[in-house]
């Protein structure tokens, strides 16, 4: 039996990818022959983004595109459809998060994190669906979370947006699976990146922060993990190997799920 993980011939579309995250991941599919599209929310981040590409030694394509505009998106993938080529994966990164206590959370806030979180992921795997039905074939990786599974002070908005994401990511498996399209999720643990730089700064006793303390102590790795830990479990989504995986979350978090942590001393 051949088991396929290449992408070479793919046009991977990965939202929100001028770093982080989203860049590991396309950065892995690249690797694997991937062409690789992405957007930003504006020009100095696709310009960014489109830097960091050619410094990897990637050709990539980048677009200014606001995901949570429908208008724009199904403008943005009839673009990238035309100038390169149609979409055979795609993957939604783009995010944020707002850490309020939910009492203190204006609505107002609560809905733009679920509008980039969950409505924007409809909205992009909406705008794809009808190419990948007509070729019968498609990949959907949504980035999901832990808190897609738990909930945690301060981000009631992102927990119920991720949840939904985890839930979406399910419906669309079960609407589409029939056209040979497979949609799952990846679910990241702590990551390495210089947003979280601060947190794993040692204290001037040489002490951990506590947060950083928190997050090792129940990881059973023990460790922050690296973005291009996740490349490999999304290049395996995107790639004919998963060509039976629909549905599924795959969390990709060092064990904490699988972890009731360590007793006090």
């Amino acid at each position: 039996m051949s088991v396929n993980f290449s992408l070479e011939g793919k046009i991977a579309f990965v939202t929100g990818a001028s770093y982080g995250i989203g860049f590991a991941i396309a950065s892995g599919m690249a690797k694997a022959g991937a062409k690789i599209v992405f957007n930003d929310i504006n020009q100095d981040l696709v310009n960014k983004g489109l830097a960091a590409y050619k410094e990897a030694g990637i050709d990539a394509a980048g677009y200014v595109c606001d995901v949570t505009d429908e208008e724009a998106v199904n403008a943005t993938v009839e673009k990238i459809t035309k100038e390169v080529g149609p979409i055979d994966i795609l993957v939604n990164n783009a995010g944020i998060i707002k850490r309020i206590p939910m009492i203190e959370m204006s609505a107002a806030d609560f809905r733009k994190v679920i509008d980039v979180d969950l409505n924007a992921p409809f909205i992009v795997s909406k705008a794809v669906i009808p190419s990948m039905i007509e070729r019968g074939h498609g990949k959907i990786i949504n980035i999901c979370s832990m808190m897609s599974e738990l909930g945690r002070e301060t981000v009631s908005a992102y927990a119920a947006a991720k949840g939904g994401l985890k839930m979406l990511t399910r419906n669309i498996c079960s609407e589409y699976g029939k056209y040979n399209i497979q949609c799952n999720g990846i679910g990241p643990g702590y990551i390495e990146t210089p947003q979280t730089a601060p947190l794993r700064e040692r204290q001037a006793d040489g002490s951990r922060h506590p947060f950083d303390a928190f997050i090792v102590a129940k990881t059973p790795a023990e460790r922050w993990l690296k973005p291009e830990e996740l490349a490999g479990p999304a290049v395996f989504l995107a790639s004919e190997a998963a060509d039976a995986v629909n549905g599924h979350i795959l969390y990709v978090d060092g064990g904490i799920l699988a972890y009731i942590g360590k007793q006090p001393q």
